[in-house]
């Protein structure tokens, strides 16, 4: 396995993780008041004594933009950042095999890796459809491939279990993960650097819109589905939310 060169590493982190802030941005700037509102759950909202436009808008976008967050870092920047590196150290493409992210190979042995960013990745059918992703991938390359061994591998990005056998597949997470793609026990904390390539100038750009678009779901939540008095006309956004019979 080639040792890994830092400066070409360093220079796609850098430009992929422009790629997250840009699709962020422009995710940022498309998203409506009333999508995030149909997708949203009111008794939660209820539960939790929201009384005014205001909570009501900070806390949807908050929710909203946490979980677009995770999705777009993931799928935008780090499985890309994955391949990158198991290119550089062993050649390894990205996989056409349904489930499967990074292919590559290394003493005889086809690796099939599926990446995920973090250890609480999927539910149990999740999971069940993981292995067998596996099981089709590997048996796929069974009839056409000469590859002496087959090994699928679920790839976590960060966390702190131990290296484990599940089923038909090892799981590597954080610092091994990394350490089994490049053969550096350090590459983990040599990655934060670039991650943090401009992050002020990206983030400033990203919280001025951010306020200007709370401002204005809160004008439009205000008119929609708040009383005179500014309080939150429940009946209103239930059936804005959830009615269906007419």
């Amino acid at each position: 396995m080639p040792a890994l060169d830092p400066r070409r590493l360093n220079e796609f982190a850098s430009e992929r993780i422009e790629e997250f802030h840009n699709a962020r941005l422009e995710r940022l700037q498309k998203v409506k008041l009333n999508t995030i509102l149909r997708r949203k759950n009111p008794y939660l909202f209820r539960a939790k004594d929201m009384q005014s436009a205001s909570e009501m808008v900070r806390s949807l976008l908050d929710a909203y933009l946490s979980s677009s967050e995770e999705e777009l870092f993931g799928r935008n920047f780090l499985e890309s950042l994955v391949i990158r590196v198991s290119s550089e150290a062993d050649g390894g493409l990205k996989s056409s095999a349904e489930g499967i992210d990074l292919e590559f190979d290394r003493q005889n042995t086809r690796f099939l890796v599926s990446v995920k960013s973090g250890p609480n990745w999927g539910n149990h059918s999740q999971k069940r459809r993981l292995a067998q992703n596996f099981q089709t991938a590997v048996r796929v390359l069974q009839q056409g491939d000469a590859t002496a061994h087959i090994q699928p591998v679920l790839g976590i990005c960060y966390g702190r279990a131990r290296t484990t056998n599940i089923d038909n597949y090892i799981k590597y997470e954080g610092q091994s993960f990394w350490h089994f793609l490049s053969g550096d026990p350090n590459l983990y904390t040599s990655l934060i650097e670039p991650v943090g390539y401009l992050a002020r100038e990206h983030n400033d750009s990203f919280r001025e819109r951010r306020s200007q678009l709370e401002v204005q779901f809160i004008n439009e939540f205000t008119d929609d589905f708040c009383h005179p008095d500014g309080t939150i006309d429940w009946d209103r956004l239930l059936k804005f939310n959830s009615g269906n019979l007419k």
